[in-house]
This record gives structure tokens, C-alpha cells and sequence, in this order.
């Protein structure tokens, strides 16, 4: 019970918690033992049989799957290669950790809030991630996908509106970048394997100068959600 202690203070029982969960969540947990490692970031629980890598792994292939599944019902006459870009605009690790933002995930995780490199990153979209994995080894696949569809991807994946956002990002911005005579590259600037799953660190630079950076299991996902930053912080 320290974890709780030291992370919720006065709210520090089970109960409390697992209201918390439930509020987050919009379920009610069954094995509460499964939630506490999903939020458990490794900067506090270094074991992996504590800490939410190995749910983070499951949850993302579960999540894809769902995704995939949803994806392919509501465009039944779509190709592979718009539905793949579709799952990857829904589900890339911006994206993630920006839904799990907005839900407030930050407010229930358990991670080191001392280190300030971790309030930036992209932990909480992780987080996310494992406890789609958690909800699936407690609910079964079943309930897992209504409730992603419920309370992830209909609310907060608006699916119509990412349609019609320009598929290729990178295209888009190297034309850009052409047409205003301005230098564009996409640079790796990291590649490194965490919890058995390669990383790429892609950034977007302009005139010499980085632009934005995106990261992704894949160099494509890596740059394309440099890309998007990029064109924000441009405003194009």
C-alpha cells in the first residue's frame, strides 16, 4: 500500500483508487492489481513484473486490432492502403499520448514527477496503451473493444475529420518547403529498442535548424508525426 501513500496521499486507500480508475476509465476494474501496473511507469517500479511495459506491448497490439476491426467495418469498400494510414493516424504515439492527456491519465499515473525529461514525453500515451492491455486480461476481448470503441474511439477519435486530413503529411510539407525555396530533411535522430520494440526519433528540419520531432515504431509513423507538429508550429 506504500505505492498509494506516497502518490495519493489523503486518497490513499484501494477504494479511492479504484475510484479513480473507474472515473478515468469509465469502468470499474475488476483485478485492481492489473490497473496499478498499468500506471506504473518504470522511473518507479523498475521490475517488469511491476512496472507497464509488458502491458504497454499487449495493449498496442490490442488496441491496433480493434482499430483495424472498426476501421474495416465502417469502410467496407476502402483499400489497404487508406485504411493502414487510417489505423496509423488513430492510433501513432502523438496521438495517444494527447487522448491520454486529455482524459487525465497524468492525474492517476504513477511515474517519477521529479524528473522533468518524463513531462514531456510521451509516457502517458504508453500508459494508455497498457491499460487497454490491463482492461483485456481483466474484461476479456470482447468488453475491451466496446469499451475502446465507447470510450476512446468514438469521443475523442473523430474519424470523419481525420479523413480528410492530408494522408501524407510529409508530402505535404516537402512540397511546401520546395515551392518557398526552403531546405527540408527528415532526420533519425535516435534508434533505440525499449521493451523489446525499436524506437526511431525522426526530426523535421528547416534550413538547418529542427523543426519538430515525432517518434514511432517505424521511420514512416516517425516522420509523419513530425510532420504534423511541424506544420502546426508553421500554421500551414
Amino acid at each position: 500500500m506504500q505505492i498509494f501513500k506516497k502518490f495519493f496521499g489523503k486518497q490513499s486507500s484501494q477504494q479511492s483508487f479504484e475510484k479513480q480508475i473507474e472515473n478515468v476509465l469509465g469502468l470499474k476494474p475488476g483485478n485492481i492489481s492489473l490497473y496499478t501496473t498499468a500506471l506504473s511507469h518504470r522511473s518507479v517500479k523498475e521490475g517488469a513484473d511491476e512496472n507497464n511495459e509488458r502491458l504497454e506491448y499487449l495493449g498496442d497490439a490490442v488496441l491496433s486490432t480493434i482499430v483495424a476491426d472498426y476501421l474495416f467495418k465502417k469502410y467496407p469498400y476502402k483499400g489497404e492502403g487508406f485504411l493502414t494510414e487510417m489505423r496509423s493516424k488513430m492510433v501513432n504515439r502523438q496521438q495517444l499520448n494527447d487522448l491520454a492527456l486529455k482524459i487525465g491519465l497524468k492525474k492517476i499515473a504513477l511515474y517519477n514527477k521529479f524528473d522533468g525529461s518524463l513531462k514531456g514525453s510521451q509516457i502517458f500515451g504508453n500508459t494508455l496503451e497498457a491499460l487497454v492491455g490491463a482492461v483485456y486480461l481483466d474484461k476479456g476481448y470482447r468488453k475491451t473493444q466496446r469499451w475502446v470503441q465507447k470510450h476512446i474511439i468514438i469521443p475523442h477519435l473523430y474519424v470523419d475529420d481525420l479523413e480528410s486530413i492530408d494522408i501524407n503529411l510529409k508530402n505535404k510539407l516537402i512540397g511546401w518547403a520546395s515551392k518557398n525555396g526552403r531546405v527540408l530533411t527528415f532526420d533519425t535522430l535516435e534508434e533505440k529498442v525499449e521493451n523489446s520494440r525499436r524506437i526511431f526519433t525522426i526530426a523535421a528540419v528547416l534550413d538547418g535548424e529542427k523543426l519538430a520531432q515525432g517518434k514511432g515504431y517505424n521511420k514512416k509513423d516517425a516522420s509523419q508525426i513530425a510532420a504534423q507538429l511541424a506544420i502546426e508550429k508553421l500554421g500551414l
